[in-house]
């Protein structure tokens, strides 16, 4: 069973122990990360689990009404309902590849990691940040998108890492000159 999660849920853990909600719990292996879109993969082996239908975030309108899950303080298994504000954020200097989903569904220390789903179900993408001058949240969290995190998860499947080109290009304004 693969989960997909955010990197710095992880990041620096010794041991991962995955609690399932029907009570079952197994030490996750990492398979792999990227720092640069703040994802990680993780397998654990436990029968019959069921994989969670994928959305698509591009389809997703503001307003669209959401639910975000997450485990926020430590309080288990956890969901708030909210709307998405906006999408194709960016600019916020958390990831290097930013295109967040933003929502107002309550998403606190804790919810990182968590699932952000449309109102069939379906994942529309992974709890990541909450900016918030306080530490809890305020409605302004930001979620990377499904259809960023799927290709992610995939290479980190296949390669444990991701592969990305580069190009060697300085954007800056054009004058007469």
């Amino acid at each position: 069973g693969y989960l997909l999660t955010n990197n710095h849920v992880i990041a620096g853990a010794s041991e991962i122990l995955v609690l399932l909600a029907d009570g079952r719990e197994a030490i996750a292996t990492v398979i792999g990360t990227d720092p640069d879109t703040d994802l990680a993969v993780l397998d654990i082996d436990l029968p019959e689990l069921q994989p969670i239908p994928v959305g698509d975030p591009d389809a997703a309108d503001v307003g669209d009404v959401v639910l975000a899950i997450g485990n926020p303080y430590g309080f288990g298994q956890s969901v708030s309902q909210g709307i998405i504000s906006a999408t194709g954020r960016f600019g916020l200097q958390l990831n290097t590849y930013e295109n967040f989903i933003q929502t107002d569904a309550a998403i606190n220390p804790g919810n990182s990691g968590g699932a952000l789903l449309d109102a069939r179900g379906n994942l529309l993408g992974i709890n990541t940040a909450i900016y918030s001058p306080t530490g809890g949240s305020i409605g302004i969290g930001f979620s990377v998108p499904s259809a960023l995190a799927k290709p992610v998860a995939e290479q980190l499947r296949e390669f444990g890492r991701t592969k990305r080109g580069w190009l060697g290009v300085k954007i800056q304004g054009v004058t007469d000159e």
